[in-house]
């Protein structure tokens, strides 16, 4: 998951063969500790997620120690997928008591934020960000025989995971908290609404900002934050039309009138 380093390689392919062998084997190991929770590093993983959400970038500075240690960006623990699906889940199901209709329908809706909101979007989210960083933002080579590097797409992914955690944390936990004053007919209802999922979005993309700015062979990473741009036009343009992001994400999910 980590950008691989890996010198131009002769005519032979041997420096592409054993790059594609360290991608395989962390890829491997990952899968291996998904299935053995002993293996896991809940406590670290937990400090992770305390650190994204009050200093982000003491988070990203321990990803670099990594990288000296291990010799790869990508954390080569699922524990972090793990608890951030559970937390999906459970969160899911409070949603689902609070504003459900029916057994079947909350299951497939539990199922759904776990295996498509969660992990089918941010594969896709991360496919977009490994293409655009190793296509368009990579350093280009100083000489002939400079150290070629470029992301592998499980960073990619860790960028995200890491990324979603606060974002979830706001939009989804914290909405649920606020449900109450957030689905009132007020006016002050929508400004808090639309506010909550400006800054969701944008310490999103912040967060996904920081995570490719911290590899050094990168430039131009702060493409990574004018979305920001879009939400902030986007906040006072939907509080002028009345329109509350709750009430709305809830109409998707359960029908809410």
């Amino acid at each position: 998951m980590l950008p691989v380093t890996h010198t131009t390689a002769p005519a032979g392919g041997g420096g592409s063969k054993r790059h594609r062998s360290g991608r395989y084997s962390l890829f491997v190991l990952w899968v291996r500790r998904l299935f053995k929770p002993k293996q896991m590093d809940f406590q670290y993983t937990l400090w992770t997620m305390l650190q994204l959400c009050i200093s982000p970038k003491t988070a990203y500075r321990h990803a670099s120690y990594h990288k000296q240690t291990k010799n790869h960006w990508a954390r080569d623990d699922p524990a972090f997928v793990v608890l951030c699906a559970a937390l999906v889940a459970a969160t899911a199901t409070a949603y689902c008591l609070a504003f459900g209709n029916g057994v079947g329908r909350s299951m497939l809706f539990i199922v759904s934020a776990v295996a498509v909101d969660f992990l089918a979007l941010g594969c896709g989210i991360a496919t977009l960000g490994w293409g655009l960083a190793n296509r368009a933002l990579r350093r280009k080579a100083q000489h002939s025989h400079a150290v070629e590097q470029s992301v592998e797409w499980m960073y990619a992914f860790d960028v995200h995971c890491n990324a979603f955690f606060p974002a979830f944390l706001l939009l989804a936990v914290l909405q649920l908290v606020l449900c109450p004053v957030l689905l009132t007919n007020t006016f002050l209802s929508t400004v808090l609404s639309a506010a909550l999922w400006a800054l969701g979005l944008s310490y999103y993309c912040y967060l996904t900002f920081l995570g490719y700015s911290a590899l050094p062979f990168l430039e131009r990473t702060e493409l990574f934050l004018y979305p920001i741009a879009l939400v902030v036009v986007a906040a006072p343009l939907a509080i002028l039309a009345g329109i509350n992001p709750t009430k709305v994400a809830l109409r998707f999910w359960f029908d809410y009138k």
